[in-house]
């Protein structure tokens, strides 16, 4: 009988401990901390690959909650066949301080080659390399895919170190299995500006109820049919990311989206904000149809902008774009605006728009081209060591 109850006992005092900390995980819903990097805890659909929260092909793609220093910092599925992720999930919840992490190495993450360490770690960890036999890592890239590469190549964060808000946030985000084989000229171009101009728009606009920053970012890469660095990693045709917020002034949801080809970029290069509905479209086209990024509660078919009034004011509004409606593209380097068509309240609209699509006046349209993110703008957008 004593031993029973010893047993019982025993039961009930495991009963009460803390779950072991996980991190590559059969679904996000088994951490809490991973699932809130989610609105309301809906992950993206993407068909063939991620359905309802259930990982298509176990052995291929892996759900990773990314720890770090025992802290859960945002969520990726990963792509053990192209050693690249799918995507990166997180929260964006106020600005950085000082933005670059000093001497911060690039980590794996070890549980990828079954190796029994729940937190990411350095290639060459001592840990690590004793636990792996000092074998070779297989199921994602390292460091010497990317180091002396002739493709001018970098390390492209799909989770920028530049909108996590404090030290250990922005380490975290220095794992590989955040990475992508991203160009040069268009990390450091086009998609850095974007993810300035997104923190900044952000900053301003993604307030809840307590008047509290918040917003759900998910960007992601498309892999390419057969474009690798070497051989191992898959360079992706496309980077796309997209952010859901609560704009508490205008008391509703608001959403958008951007993506850019991952080529080098060309002169005067921008990536414009589009619809989540427009993001989604381009999506299927990959995925066929089905893919969904944000819950239902983010608008597909709005884009949030803040516009200016005559004495300078921002006033914020909400802009319907039908589905399926095209921007019209004119000039040269890419550079796309809308036309008037509706008369002077239309091209009071279209003006506005041109200056100010992001909730800065600095960081505005000017002559149809974005202007750069600087130190004037107090956006340091460069913190991402390549």
């Amino acid at each position: 009988m004593m031993g029973v109850l010893n047993h019982l006992s025993t039961l009930l005092l495991l009963s009460l401990l803390p779950p072991a900390l996980s991190h590559v995980v059969e679904n996000y819903t088994v951490v809490e901390q991973c699932q809130n990097f989610f609105l309301d805890g809906t992950t993206p659909n993407l068909p063939g690959i991620l359905v309802g929260g259930i990982v298509q092909d176990q052995n291929r793609y892996k759900l990773i909650c990314q720890l770090f220093n025992n802290i859960y910092r945002f969520a990726t599925l990963y792509d053990t066949a192209n050693r690249i992720p799918v995507f990166s999930a997180y929260t964006f919840t106020g600005p950085p301080t000082d933005c670059r992490p000093k001497h911060q190495p690039w980590m794996i993450e070890p549980q990828l080659e079954d190796i029994d360490i729940k937190e990411m770690k350095t290639q060459g960890d001592k840990k690590v390399k004793e636990l792996n036999n000092n074998k070779a890592v297989t199921h994602q890239a390292v460091d010497t895919d990317y180091e002396l590469n002739k493709m001018k190549l970098d390390r492209g964060h799909l989770f920028p170190c530049s909108h996590a808000p404090d030290d250990d946030a922005k380490s975290s985000t220095f794992t590989l299995t955040n990475a992508v084989p991203q160009y040069e000229k268009f990390n450091r171009g086009s998609w850095k500006t974007m993810e300035c101009r997104v923190r900044k728009y952000l900053e301003l606009n993604c307030k809840d109820n307590n008047n509290k920053i918040k917003a759900y970012v998910v960007t992601g890469a498309v892999p390419s049919h057969s474009n690798t660095l070497n051989n191992r990693v898959n360079i992706p045709d496309l980077m796309w990311t997209a952010y859901c917020c609560y704009n508490n002034n205008l008391k509703q949801w608001v959403a958008q989206a951007h993506w850019g080809e991952n080529v080098q970029d060309t002169k005067g290069k921008t990536l414009n904000p589009e619809t989540l509905g427009a993001l989604e479209g381009e999506l299927n086209k990959i995925y066929n149809v089905g893919v969904k990024v944000f819950h239902d509660k983010c608008p597909i078919n709005v884009i949030l902008s803040v516009l200016e009034d005559e004495t300078g004011r921002n006033l914020e509004s909400v802009e319907e774009v039908e589905p399926g409606r095209k921007r019209v593209r004119e000039g040269s380097g890419e550079r796309s605006r809308e036309r008037s068509r509706e008369g002077s309240r239309e091209r009071s609209r279209e003006r506005s728009r041109e200056r100010s699509r992001e909730g800065s006046n600095k960081m505005a349209r000017r002559t149809g081209e974005l202007k750069e993110c600087d130190e004037e703008d107090g956006c340091d957008c460069d913190c991402n060591v390549k």
